[in-house]
């Protein structure tokens, strides 16, 4: 059978295409370690992308969000369907940095709830309050030096087992076990002012080096938080059998979205 070869200009064109692909895939290689290796990238793309978008054009840019006036972005993670992540606008290294205990503080929780719509356009789907949640993570347990709340949906058998704190009397703590892992929470009825669960957890951690440690979520004690009020569910490295990151009490693939 006879051999066909490819013309000059043919086999020049086929290399040219697998020259391309290689390239591309090097590139997106390289990004991809870039993300892993350095920590300020959740810093540049909201200060030298998506800040200078919103104030360039009045688009985001990257982000799914530019809030210039109460100082934070929107960005969607591109890990899992549906999480995206609340990053303020001004530098804040983590949950250690006294800027978030400041008495003219923005209130990221606050504005990382009302964000959680995002999550449910990603689902296309309304959610209950109590199969959503809000995460940060300790120093200790992080990748980024820039402060960033997750936004995304509850693992199912968690919101089963925080279910018995539904009631709890707001304003004390109770400990539990979560996936393995110990926790306590706190059942509040907002997350503002004295509320808000920096200043809640910062309480009996005072200092910079202690709230380095902690990591917290908040999540709906309810269908309805407005109604039932919120968890603050907080761990430490410190704390015997604790965790620097409640993370791992979210989905980031949503199945309670398909009823998983």
């Amino acid at each position: 059978m006879p051999i066909t070869v490819p013309k000059p200009s043919r086999l020049r064109q086929t290399l040219l295409r697998t020259f391309a692909a290689v390239a591309l895939a090097m590139i997106a290689n390289a990004c991809t370690h870039l993300a892993a290796v350095d920590s300020n990238a959740l810093w540049k793309i909201v200060d030298q992308r998506c800040v200078p978008s919103q104030q360039a054009t009045g688009t985001p840019g990257q982000c799914t969000l530019v809030d210039l006036d109460k100082r934070y972005v929107i960005l969607k993670d591109i890990v899992g369907r549906s999480q995206h992540l609340l990053i303020p606008t001004d530098r804040v290294t983590g949950i250690e940095s006294p800027f978030v205990l400041a008495p003219n503080a923005q209130n990221y929780w606050d504005d990382a709830w009302a964000s959680r719509l995002y999550v449910e356009e990603s689902v296309k789907r309304t959610l209950p309050d109590n199969q959503l949640g809000l995460e940060i993570n300790s120093q200790y347990r992080r990748s980024q030096n820039q402060l960033h709340i997750h936004i995304d949906c509850m693992h199912g058998n968690v919101s089963d087992a925080l279910a018995r704190h539904a009631k709890d009397t707001p304003g004390e703590w109770h400990w539990d076990t979560l996936d393995g892992q110990r926790y306590r929470i706190m059942r509040v009825t907002s997350l503002a002012q004295a509320n808000n669960p920096f200043r809640i957890v910062a309480r009996d951690d005072r200092d910079s080096e202690a709230m380095a440690m902690q990591t917290i979520l908040v999540t709906g004690a309810g269908p309805s938080a407005q109604k039932d009020g919120w968890l603050v569910v907080n761990s430490a490295l410190d704390v015997d059998n604790g965790s620097g990151t409640a993370e791992g009490l979210l989905d980031h693939a949503c199945r309670v979205a398909d009823g998983g």
